[in-house]
């Protein structure tokens, strides 16, 4: 009988993948609470010792040393006291052994409930222990199930849970399907742990670089920062930490085999691979790669910088929809603002040319003629020097009207003629041309010939008659 008993408790760790400690403490606990059900005071102190070799079953009461004991649930003499310890004092508590021959069925159902449940709340625990210590971290599953809203995950003990929000949304999940996921928070709940992945997050990237990319996982090779449109594309700032390095050609890899096996496990992601550098100048136009970059200015105040690129790569650098520069930016923390050559330099030729401007303005009042001037002395004299007459200013300084406006052109003199000025007399009116309206009709018989040989003199006849008249 012990040894089945010792048996199912290895079985039981075995299953629940709990050490045998933690199933027997929960055992221990669950026969205290059948134990206090049948044999004992419900407010009494009572513990369990499960031998672990034997199997056996010890219960020990706590009790309290007194003269003469009213209560033997609760109280013990002082002379059977002196017998477990020899120097035991009255008011003293003692353990004292009080192991029942056998548990009722009530009592062994209700160590089944709490073994079972013991058992649930050390599996839970260590599932928590487990993956909380796997936080920011990489874990492999396979996709159990696909629901509305989220997807679930199997782990192997637990399921992990798959929220919309963290799924790429050109990728397509099945049944089945072995999955490469970041482990993004393991929290507590009532049913147990939680654990929650993503496969959108961007150090899903860097955990990827760590796994391919020994270099990256010694520390050889520096991540400093990622920028990543899930399922698009991804841009990764790479520096190294020793001399004689090319950390780009560390993340690509011998014929782009480490950077092929990253875009495969991503669905054909695209990656971008730069250089860091500490100048920021330099900085942003790595991160515009592939796009050249013909010069860079920054703002340090505002936070812009401000790229010059060739017409011809100006699409190339500002990508699909503005990806490229979105990431650039996210990649560098600049707020980057793109431009061609040629807008560039009209904006410089539109500024060299207001200078000048503003120069002139600012010397013409130095410079104007002695004749304008002394209009403009004028224009601004105060009202008694309008009173004065116009005779006692020089007025060789003042050019006449008629020299400062140029002559009006004289009208020349229409000539009328002798037909103009006489009326004419009453004029003959003109006939109105009579004129009848041909008609092809005609009779159909035996005289149509005649007939339309008459009506064609007739109209000679008339015609002749108009001319006339």
């Amino acid at each position: 009988m012990k040894s089945e008993f010792m048996l199912a408790i290895s079985q039981l760790s075995a299953e629940k993948n709990l050490p045998k400690e933690v199933v027997i403490a929960a055992v221990e606990t669950a026969l205290v609470s059948a134990y206090r059900k049948d044999n004992f005071a419900p407010n009494q102190n009572i513990s369990v010792k499960l031998n672990p070799t034997t199997g056996g079953v010890k219960v020990w009461a706590e009790k309290t040393v007194v003269e003469q004991p009213s209560d033997i649930r609760h109280e013990i003499s002082l002379s059977e006291a002196s017998k477990i310890k020899l120097d035991a004092q009255i008011g003293e508590t003692i353990e004292v052994e009080a192991t029942p021959r056998n548990a009722g069925r009530i009592a062994a159902q209700t160590a089944k409930q709490v073994i079972l449940q013991r058992l649930h709340e050390a599996e839970h625990s260590a599932i928590f222990e487990e993956y909380s210590d796997k936080e920011d971290d990489i874990v492999t599953g396979l996709v159990q199930r696909i629901e509305s809203r989220q997807i679930l995950i199997d782990l192997g003990r637990t399921e992990a849970i798959l929220p919309a929000t963290e799924q790429v949304h050109n990728e397509r999940y099945r049944v089945g399907q072995r999955l490469k996921v970041y482990l993004l928070e393991v929290v507590r709940t009532g049913r147990g742990p939680q654990v929650v992945v993503s496969r959108s997050h961007p150090n899903l990237l860097r955990r990827l670089f760590e796994l391919e990319i020994p270099e990256v996982l010694n520390g050889v090779v520096e991540l400093k920062s990622v920028a990543r449109e899930a399922g698009h594309r991804s841009k990764v700032a790479v520096a190294a930490r020793q001399g004689g390095i090319d950390p780009v050609g560390c993340c690509v890899g011998l014929r782009g085999i480490r950077i092929q096996n990253i875009m495969r496990e991503l669905n054909g992601e695209k990656l971008d691979v730069v250089t860091w550098s500490p100048d920021a100048s330099v900085f942003v136009a790595n991160a515009l790669s592939p796009a050249q970059v013909l010069s860079v200015g920054l703002d340090e105040g505002e936070g812009i910088a401000t790229v010059v690129v060739p017409d011809r790569q100006l699409s190339l650098a500002i990508g699909k929809e503005g990806q490229n520069a979105r990431l650039a930016a996210r990649l560098t923390g600049w707020r980057i603002d793109i431009k061609s050559a040629s807008t560039a330099e009209a904006e410089r030729l539109a500024k060299a040319e207001l200078l000048p401007e503003v120069e002139e303005e600012t010397v013409v009042g130095e410079e104007l003629p002695a004749e304008l001037q002394a209009i403009q002395e004028l224009a601004l004299a105060p009202a008694e020097a309008a009173t004065e007459p116009l005779h006692s200013l020089d007025t060789t300084l003042i050019p006449p009207k008629t020299l400062l406006e140029p002559p009006a052109t004289l009208e020349k003199p229409q000539i009328r003629f002798a037909e103009d000025v006489l009326v004419s007399g009453p004029t003959k009116p003109v006939a109105k041309s009579r004129k009848k309206k041909k008609k092809d009709t005609y009779d159909r018989g035996a005289d149509d010939g005649s007939r339309l040989s008459k009506r064609r003199r007739d109209s000679e006849i008339l015609d002749e008659e108009q001319e006339e008249y």
